[in-house]
């Protein structure tokens, strides 16, 4: 709210002076990452689903932007891409399909990694589900075709909304029972809070 002090330094004044824009950008920017956070999981904390960053970070910020998430009360998805496998789209045609792409990833990663695929449509899914795939990424799909996924394979595997999502809107997909929600923008569109800083002799 407007006015509240949210920290004090102590210091000479030309030191003060020297990082006082450094610290107002990492400040202003991180508070804005959690503050729209926060807002996403306000909105869908009463259906049980989680809301989850992605790896588009500001190159060099990516763990202070993730932090800056949780401290809204989001959850990170993965740091990098060691962190789990995700396959998708470009995997997919890389690997000549879906099926294929599940397979080769199962033969490349250690045996207790989580294969997760990028699906359209249901049908797509079916087919991930049917190679062995263990979680599915559900991208820019209606709530209501979200809702359907959900009823098919809400009770087999963990389900991902993502693309699409916003504020508006992210109360309807959550209420389809979907396990999470992954939103980009979070951390490459969140606007900067404006906070400044002020000396007192």
């Amino acid at each position: 709210s407007r006015g509240l002090k949210v920290g004090e330094a102590e210091g000479k004044a030309a030191s003060l002076l020297r990082g006082e824009r450094v610290a107002l950008n990492f400040l202003q920017r991180l508070s804005g990452i959690a503050t729209t956070t926060a807002a996403y999981v306000e909105r869908v904390t009463p259906h049980g689903t989680r809301i989850l960053d992605t790896r588009k970070t500001t190159p060099l910020l990516r763990a202070l932007e993730k932090y800056a998430v949780r401290v809204g009360g989001g959850h990170n998805h993965r740091f990098s891409l060691s962190d789990g496998v995700l396959i998708k789209e470009n995997a997919i045609r890389a690997a000549g399909g879906i099926a294929m792409a599940v397979t080769a990833a199962r033969r490349t990663s250690h045996h207790l990694a989580r294969v997760e695929v990028e699906v359209e449509n249901l049908e797509q899914a079916e087919e991930a589900l049917g190679a062995g795939a263990d979680a599915l990424l559900l991208d820019n799909m209606t709530p209501e075709t979200v809702s359907e996924a959900v009823l098919r394979y809400g009770d087999r595997v963990l389900l991902e909304a993502s693309g699409g999502i916003h504020l508006g809107n992210v109360g309807e997909y959550a209420r389809t029972g979907v396990s999470a929600v992954s939103i980009g923008a979070l951390t490459h569109s969140s606007p900067a809070l404006d906070i400044s800083f002020e000396i007192e002799p």
